[in-house]
Protein backbone atom coordinates (compact mmCIF):
# COMPACT_ATOMS: atom_id res chain seq x y z
CA UNK A 1 0.00 0.00 0.00
CA UNK A 2 2.87 2.11 1.07
CA UNK A 3 5.00 1.21 -2.05
CA UNK A 4 1.97 1.98 -4.23
CA UNK A 5 1.38 5.62 -2.72
CA UNK A 6 4.95 6.21 -2.82
CA UNK A 7 4.86 4.99 -6.74
CA UNK A 8 2.12 7.43 -7.27
CA UNK A 9 3.79 10.55 -5.61
CA UNK A 10 6.84 9.57 -7.59
CA UNK A 11 4.84 9.59 -11.00
CA UNK A 12 2.76 12.89 -10.42
CA UNK A 13 5.73 14.71 -9.09
CA UNK A 14 7.12 13.61 -12.94
CA UNK A 15 3.93 14.96 -14.69
CA UNK A 16 4.15 18.15 -12.45
CA UNK A 17 7.70 19.26 -13.85
CA UNK A 18 6.82 17.65 -17.32
CA UNK A 19 3.92 20.23 -17.42
CA UNK A 20 5.46 23.07 -15.95
CA UNK A 21 8.38 22.41 -18.27
CA UNK A 22 6.17 22.44 -21.58
CA UNK A 23 3.60 25.52 -19.97
CA UNK A 24 6.80 27.68 -19.65
CA UNK A 25 7.91 26.36 -23.17
CA UNK A 26 4.57 27.20 -24.60
CA UNK A 27 4.36 30.60 -23.25
CA UNK A 28 6.92 31.62 -24.69
CA UNK A 29 5.55 30.60 -28.37
CA UNK A 30 2.16 31.70 -26.97
CA UNK A 31 4.05 35.35 -26.80
CA UNK A 32 5.54 35.28 -29.96
CA UNK A 33 2.54 33.98 -31.74
CA UNK A 34 -0.70 34.44 -29.63
CA UNK A 35 0.44 37.85 -29.16
CA UNK A 36 2.67 38.85 -31.35
CA UNK A 37 1.62 36.45 -34.75
CA UNK A 38 5.00 35.45 -35.29
CA UNK A 39 4.72 32.23 -36.90
CA UNK A 40 7.54 29.91 -35.38
CA UNK A 41 7.82 26.58 -36.50
CA UNK A 42 11.39 25.79 -34.98
CA UNK A 43 10.75 27.19 -30.96
CA UNK A 44 12.88 24.09 -29.89
CA UNK A 45 16.14 25.96 -31.12
CA UNK A 46 15.69 28.30 -28.18
CA UNK A 47 14.83 24.95 -25.89
CA UNK A 48 18.16 23.57 -27.27
CA UNK A 49 20.52 26.34 -26.59
CA UNK A 50 18.66 26.84 -23.16
CA UNK A 51 19.44 23.56 -21.79
CA UNK A 52 22.92 23.19 -23.52
CA UNK A 53 24.32 26.43 -22.49
CA UNK A 54 23.18 25.73 -18.57
CA UNK A 55 24.49 22.17 -18.84
CA UNK A 56 28.01 22.99 -19.94
CA UNK A 57 28.45 25.85 -18.11
CA UNK A 58 27.34 24.02 -14.67
CA UNK A 59 29.69 21.23 -15.52
CA UNK A 60 32.48 24.06 -15.67
CA UNK A 61 31.74 25.08 -11.92
CA UNK A 62 29.12 28.16 -12.84
CA UNK A 63 26.40 28.40 -10.25
CA UNK A 64 23.55 26.76 -11.34
CA UNK A 65 21.03 30.40 -11.80
CA UNK A 66 23.56 32.10 -13.15
CA UNK A 67 23.99 29.06 -15.58
CA UNK A 68 20.38 28.77 -16.15
CA UNK A 69 20.72 33.10 -16.75
CA UNK A 70 23.12 32.55 -19.31
CA UNK A 71 21.23 30.21 -21.11
CA UNK A 72 18.29 32.07 -21.17
CA UNK A 73 20.64 34.85 -22.11
CA UNK A 74 21.97 32.91 -25.08
CA UNK A 75 18.57 31.94 -26.08
CA UNK A 76 17.26 35.66 -26.48
CA UNK A 77 20.29 36.29 -28.47
CA UNK A 78 19.28 33.32 -31.32
CA UNK A 79 16.32 35.33 -31.38
CA UNK A 80 17.83 38.59 -31.57
CA UNK A 81 19.95 37.08 -34.85
CA UNK A 82 17.06 35.54 -36.41
CA UNK A 83 15.01 38.57 -36.18
CA UNK A 84 17.24 40.95 -37.61
CA UNK A 85 17.47 38.81 -40.65
CA UNK A 86 13.79 38.00 -41.04
CA UNK A 87 11.59 39.67 -39.01
CA UNK A 88 11.60 43.02 -41.91
CA UNK A 89 9.80 40.01 -44.29
CA UNK A 90 6.73 38.38 -44.76
CA UNK A 91 5.82 35.95 -42.03
CA UNK A 92 6.63 33.06 -43.82
CA UNK A 93 10.07 33.39 -43.97
CA UNK A 94 10.62 33.70 -40.07
CA UNK A 95 8.86 30.21 -40.21
CA UNK A 96 11.38 28.53 -42.70
CA UNK A 97 14.20 30.11 -41.17
CA UNK A 98 13.35 28.92 -37.38
CA UNK A 99 12.48 25.54 -38.54
CA UNK A 100 16.02 25.57 -40.47
CA UNK A 101 17.67 26.77 -37.23
CA UNK A 102 16.06 24.31 -34.61
CA UNK A 103 17.47 21.38 -37.10
CA UNK A 104 20.66 22.48 -37.89
CA UNK A 105 21.55 23.31 -34.07
CA UNK A 106 20.63 19.88 -33.33
CA UNK A 107 22.92 18.12 -36.16
CA UNK A 108 25.78 20.76 -35.24
CA UNK A 109 25.28 19.63 -31.38
CA UNK A 110 25.02 15.88 -33.06
CA UNK A 111 28.02 16.18 -34.65
CA UNK A 112 30.72 18.55 -32.59
CA UNK A 113 32.66 17.30 -29.39
CA UNK A 114 31.43 19.20 -26.38
CA UNK A 115 33.57 20.54 -23.45
CA UNK A 116 32.43 18.80 -20.71
CA UNK A 117 34.58 19.43 -17.68
CA UNK A 118 36.54 16.07 -17.84
CA UNK A 119 37.89 17.29 -21.17
CA UNK A 120 35.46 16.52 -24.88
CA UNK A 121 33.01 14.59 -25.49
CA UNK A 122 31.05 13.55 -28.99
CA UNK A 123 27.81 15.17 -28.96
CA UNK A 124 26.00 11.97 -30.32
CA UNK A 125 27.48 10.58 -26.98
CA UNK A 126 25.00 12.56 -24.78
CA UNK A 127 25.71 14.93 -21.76
CA UNK A 128 25.46 11.92 -19.30
CA UNK A 129 24.94 11.87 -15.55
CA UNK A 130 24.03 15.90 -15.27
CA UNK A 131 23.06 16.53 -11.27
CA UNK A 132 19.54 17.28 -10.17
CA UNK A 133 19.55 20.56 -8.06
CA UNK A 134 19.41 20.57 -4.83
CA UNK A 135 19.41 16.42 -4.98
CA UNK A 136 22.30 16.69 -1.97
CA UNK A 137 20.26 19.37 0.01
CA UNK A 138 18.51 17.63 3.20
CA UNK A 139 16.56 20.08 4.51
CA UNK A 140 15.26 20.47 8.05
CA UNK A 141 11.66 20.16 9.14
CA UNK A 142 11.24 23.87 9.86
CA UNK A 143 12.61 24.13 5.98
CA UNK A 144 10.31 21.47 4.46
CA UNK A 145 7.30 23.27 6.19
CA UNK A 146 8.67 26.56 4.60
CA UNK A 147 8.96 24.69 0.98
CA UNK A 148 5.41 23.56 1.44
CA UNK A 149 4.08 27.07 2.77
CA UNK A 150 5.26 28.55 -0.99
CA UNK A 151 3.56 25.96 -2.80
CA UNK A 152 0.70 25.98 -1.02
CA UNK A 153 0.71 30.05 -1.81
CA UNK A 154 1.10 29.37 -5.64
CA UNK A 155 -1.96 26.90 -5.17
CA UNK A 156 -4.06 29.35 -3.37
CA UNK A 157 -3.23 31.57 -5.68
CA UNK A 158 -4.38 29.03 -8.80
CA UNK A 159 -7.67 28.85 -6.66
CA UNK A 160 -8.17 32.84 -6.62
CA UNK A 161 -7.76 32.94 -10.56
CA UNK A 162 -10.06 29.81 -11.08
CA UNK A 163 -12.73 31.54 -8.49
CA UNK A 164 -12.61 34.62 -10.85
CA UNK A 165 -13.15 32.90 -14.09
CA UNK A 166 -15.63 31.12 -12.78
CA UNK A 167 -18.22 33.44 -10.87
CA UNK A 168 -16.61 36.83 -11.82
CA UNK A 169 -17.10 36.23 -15.38
CA UNK A 170 -20.52 35.05 -14.38
CA UNK A 171 -21.48 38.05 -12.66
CA UNK A 172 -20.58 40.50 -15.26
CA UNK A 173 -22.47 38.57 -18.38
CA UNK A 174 -25.34 38.75 -15.11
CA UNK A 175 -24.70 42.53 -14.78
CA UNK A 176 -24.43 43.20 -18.74
CA UNK A 177 -27.95 40.62 -19.16
CA UNK A 178 -29.94 42.36 -16.76
CA UNK A 179 -28.84 45.66 -18.39
CA UNK A 180 -30.52 44.21 -21.83
CA UNK A 181 -33.41 42.91 -19.57
CA UNK A 182 -32.16 39.24 -20.22
CA UNK A 183 -31.81 36.25 -17.69
CA UNK A 184 -28.63 34.72 -16.94
CA UNK A 185 -27.23 32.58 -19.32
CA UNK A 186 -27.39 29.30 -17.09
CA UNK A 187 -26.08 26.71 -18.86
CA UNK A 188 -22.59 28.92 -19.50
CA UNK A 189 -22.44 29.30 -15.72
CA UNK A 190 -23.01 25.67 -15.34
CA UNK A 191 -20.38 24.82 -18.04
CA UNK A 192 -18.04 26.64 -16.31
CA UNK A 193 -18.45 25.47 -12.93
CA UNK A 194 -18.07 21.94 -13.81
CA UNK A 195 -15.10 22.79 -15.42
CA UNK A 196 -14.28 24.92 -11.99
CA UNK A 197 -14.53 21.53 -9.98
CA UNK A 198 -12.89 19.22 -11.95
CA UNK A 199 -9.57 21.89 -12.07
CA UNK A 200 -10.23 21.85 -8.45
CA UNK A 201 -10.23 18.08 -7.74
CA UNK A 202 -6.97 18.28 -9.97
CA UNK A 203 -4.56 20.71 -8.43
CA UNK A 204 -5.46 19.65 -5.08
CA UNK A 205 -4.43 16.02 -6.03
CA UNK A 206 -1.60 17.39 -7.47
CA UNK A 207 -0.67 19.49 -3.87
CA UNK A 208 -1.05 16.77 -2.23
CA UNK A 209 1.35 14.70 -4.17
CA UNK A 210 3.69 17.84 -4.09
CA UNK A 211 3.11 18.51 -0.26
CA UNK A 212 4.20 14.73 0.72
CA UNK A 213 7.52 14.53 -1.59
CA UNK A 214 8.87 18.09 -0.16
CA UNK A 215 7.81 16.79 3.45
CA UNK A 216 9.56 13.02 2.50
CA UNK A 217 12.09 14.96 0.77
CA UNK A 218 14.64 13.01 0.97
CA UNK A 219 12.89 9.59 -0.48
CA UNK A 220 11.97 12.04 -3.73
CA UNK A 221 14.94 12.89 -5.94
CA UNK A 222 12.98 15.26 -7.62
CA UNK A 223 11.14 17.09 -4.74
CA UNK A 224 13.42 20.48 -5.03
CA UNK A 225 13.00 20.44 -8.81
CA UNK A 226 9.36 20.27 -8.55
CA UNK A 227 9.13 22.99 -6.29
CA UNK A 228 11.69 25.19 -8.69
CA UNK A 229 9.73 24.36 -11.71
CA UNK A 230 6.70 25.30 -10.29
CA UNK A 231 7.72 29.07 -8.53
CA UNK A 232 9.00 29.53 -12.18
CA UNK A 233 6.78 28.93 -14.00
CA UNK A 234 4.39 30.78 -11.82
CA UNK A 235 6.55 33.99 -11.77
CA UNK A 236 7.05 34.14 -15.57
CA UNK A 237 3.39 33.67 -16.00
CA UNK A 238 2.91 36.97 -13.48
CA UNK A 239 5.00 38.96 -15.08
CA UNK A 240 3.17 37.72 -18.72
CA UNK A 241 0.43 38.50 -17.50
CA UNK A 242 1.34 41.91 -16.32
CA UNK A 243 3.48 43.05 -19.65
CA UNK A 244 0.67 41.54 -21.94
CA UNK A 245 -2.26 43.99 -20.59
CA UNK A 246 0.57 46.94 -20.27
CA UNK A 247 0.69 49.55 -23.15
CA UNK A 248 3.42 47.32 -24.58
CA UNK A 249 1.06 44.35 -24.72
CA UNK A 250 -1.43 45.88 -26.40
CA UNK A 251 0.84 46.78 -29.45
CA UNK A 252 1.80 43.41 -29.62
CA UNK A 253 -1.91 42.89 -29.95
CA UNK A 254 -2.36 45.57 -32.59
CA UNK A 255 0.68 44.11 -35.29
CA UNK A 256 -0.72 40.08 -34.58
CA UNK A 257 -4.58 42.12 -36.02
CA UNK A 258 -2.49 44.73 -38.23
CA UNK A 259 1.07 45.85 -38.35
CA UNK A 260 0.12 48.30 -40.87
CA UNK A 261 -2.37 50.37 -38.39
CA UNK A 262 0.04 49.81 -35.48
CA UNK A 263 2.89 51.24 -38.07
CA UNK A 264 0.38 54.44 -38.70
CA UNK A 265 0.17 54.83 -35.37
CA UNK A 266 3.82 55.73 -35.02
CA UNK A 267 4.85 52.29 -33.59
CA UNK A 268 7.96 50.45 -34.42
CA UNK A 269 6.76 47.32 -35.19
CA UNK A 270 9.72 45.71 -36.28
CA UNK A 271 11.26 46.81 -32.80
CA UNK A 272 8.22 45.57 -31.06
CA UNK A 273 8.26 42.17 -33.19
CA UNK A 274 11.98 41.65 -32.40
CA UNK A 275 11.20 42.17 -28.10
CA UNK A 276 8.30 39.30 -28.27
CA UNK A 277 10.62 37.15 -30.47
CA UNK A 278 13.71 37.46 -27.88
CA UNK A 279 11.82 37.33 -24.91
CA UNK A 280 9.88 34.39 -25.85
CA UNK A 281 13.25 32.35 -26.62
CA UNK A 282 14.54 33.93 -23.31
CA UNK A 283 11.62 32.18 -21.68
CA UNK A 284 12.06 28.79 -23.74
CA UNK A 285 16.00 28.71 -22.60
CA UNK A 286 14.84 28.40 -19.45
CA UNK A 287 12.37 25.49 -19.73
CA UNK A 288 15.68 23.61 -21.65
CA UNK A 289 17.61 24.33 -18.87
CA UNK A 290 14.48 22.61 -16.90
CA UNK A 291 14.15 20.07 -18.80
CA UNK A 292 17.95 19.28 -18.83
CA UNK A 293 17.45 18.87 -14.99
CA UNK A 294 14.53 16.54 -15.26
CA UNK A 295 16.30 14.20 -17.76
CA UNK A 296 20.15 13.75 -15.94
CA UNK A 297 21.23 12.94 -19.03
CA UNK A 298 20.11 15.48 -22.48
CA UNK A 299 20.82 14.20 -26.44
CA UNK A 300 20.36 15.71 -29.71
CA UNK A 301 17.48 13.98 -30.14
CA UNK A 302 15.76 15.01 -26.99
CA UNK A 303 15.23 18.28 -29.26
CA UNK A 304 13.66 16.85 -32.37
CA UNK A 305 11.06 18.69 -33.76
CA UNK A 306 7.94 17.31 -33.07
CA UNK A 307 8.95 19.43 -29.53
CA UNK A 308 8.06 22.33 -31.32
CA UNK A 309 4.87 20.96 -32.51
CA UNK A 310 4.03 19.93 -29.06
CA UNK A 311 3.96 23.25 -27.81
CA UNK A 312 2.07 24.15 -31.28
CA UNK A 313 -0.70 21.55 -29.64
CA UNK A 314 -1.05 23.22 -26.28
CA UNK A 315 -1.43 26.70 -27.20
CA UNK A 316 -4.23 26.01 -29.84
CA UNK A 317 -5.84 23.79 -27.28
CA UNK A 318 -5.99 26.49 -24.47
CA UNK A 319 -6.51 29.32 -26.73
CA UNK A 320 -4.18 31.41 -28.64
CA UNK A 321 -3.55 35.01 -27.32
CA UNK A 322 -4.01 33.32 -23.37
CA UNK A 323 -1.97 32.65 -20.96
CA UNK A 324 -4.03 30.94 -18.68
CA UNK A 325 -5.46 29.08 -21.91
CA UNK A 326 -1.90 27.81 -22.51
CA UNK A 327 -1.47 26.86 -19.10
CA UNK A 328 -4.79 24.47 -19.53
CA UNK A 329 -3.44 23.59 -22.61
CA UNK A 330 -0.24 21.73 -21.21
CA UNK A 331 -2.54 19.82 -18.19
CA UNK A 332 -4.89 18.56 -21.26
CA UNK A 333 -1.95 17.19 -23.44
CA UNK A 334 0.10 15.89 -20.11
CA UNK A 335 -3.33 14.47 -18.75
CA UNK A 336 -3.83 12.99 -22.03
CA UNK A 337 -0.31 11.46 -22.65
CA UNK A 338 -0.59 10.31 -18.91
CA UNK A 339 -4.10 8.66 -19.64
CA UNK A 340 -3.66 7.09 -22.90
CA UNK A 341 -0.42 5.70 -22.04
CA UNK A 342 -2.03 3.33 -19.54
CA UNK A 343 -5.46 3.39 -21.02
CA UNK A 344 -4.80 2.70 -24.44
CA UNK A 345 -2.33 -0.70 -24.50
CA UNK A 346 -4.98 -2.54 -22.86
CA UNK A 347 -8.04 -1.72 -25.99
CA UNK A 348 -5.89 -1.26 -28.71
CA UNK A 349 -2.96 -4.79 -28.78
CA UNK A 350 -0.43 -2.91 -30.71
CA UNK A 351 3.47 -2.71 -30.25
CA UNK A 352 5.03 0.34 -28.85
CA UNK A 353 6.23 1.81 -31.65
CA UNK A 354 2.28 1.46 -33.24
CA UNK A 355 0.87 2.43 -30.60
CA UNK A 356 2.81 5.68 -30.14
CA UNK A 357 1.56 6.76 -33.73
CA UNK A 358 -1.60 6.06 -33.06
CA UNK A 359 -1.61 8.66 -29.78
CA UNK A 360 -0.16 11.24 -31.96
CA UNK A 361 -3.11 10.45 -34.70
CA UNK A 362 -5.65 10.42 -31.80
CA UNK A 363 -4.55 14.08 -30.55
CA UNK A 364 -4.11 15.19 -34.04
CA UNK A 365 -7.96 14.37 -34.70
CA UNK A 366 -8.63 15.98 -31.28
CA UNK A 367 -7.33 19.07 -32.46
CA UNK A 368 -9.15 19.14 -35.72
CA UNK A 369 -12.47 18.32 -33.92
CA UNK A 370 -11.61 20.97 -31.69
CA UNK A 371 -11.08 23.73 -34.40
CA UNK A 372 -14.57 22.53 -35.82
CA UNK A 373 -16.26 23.24 -32.86
CA UNK A 374 -13.97 25.88 -30.91
CA UNK A 375 -11.32 27.19 -33.52
CA UNK A 376 -10.17 29.65 -31.25
CA UNK A 377 -9.08 26.97 -28.43
CA UNK A 378 -11.18 26.14 -25.05
CA UNK A 379 -10.16 29.59 -23.64
CA UNK A 380 -9.57 31.85 -26.89
CA UNK A 381 -11.92 34.69 -27.00
CA UNK A 382 -13.43 34.74 -30.97
CA UNK A 383 -13.89 38.44 -31.25
CA UNK A 384 -10.43 38.93 -30.55
CA UNK A 385 -8.57 36.72 -32.80
CA UNK A 386 -10.87 38.55 -35.38
CA UNK A 387 -11.74 34.65 -36.59
CA UNK A 388 -15.25 35.67 -37.27
CA UNK A 389 -14.07 37.69 -40.35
Amino acid sequence: MIQNLSGWVGYLIFLIISTAVFALFSLGLNLQWGFTGLINFGHVAFMTIGAYTTVLLTLHGVPLIIAALVGAGAAALLGLIIGLSTLRLRQDYLAIVTIGVSELLRLVVNNQDLPTGNGFTPGSFGVQGYPLPLVSFDPTLLTRLGMIALLTLVVGVCYWRLWKWVVGKAQQKLQKLQGQGNALPVRNFLSRLMLGVLAAGLILVLFFAGAIALYNYTSYANAGLMLISVLVLALVFWRLEVLVRSPWGRVLKAIREDEDVATALGKNVFWYKLQALMLGGAIAGVSGALLAWQLTTIYPDNFQPQITFDAWTMVILGGAGNNVGTLLGAVVYWAYDAITRFALPAIFPLDEARLGAFRIMVIGLILMLLMLWRPQGILGKKEELTLGK
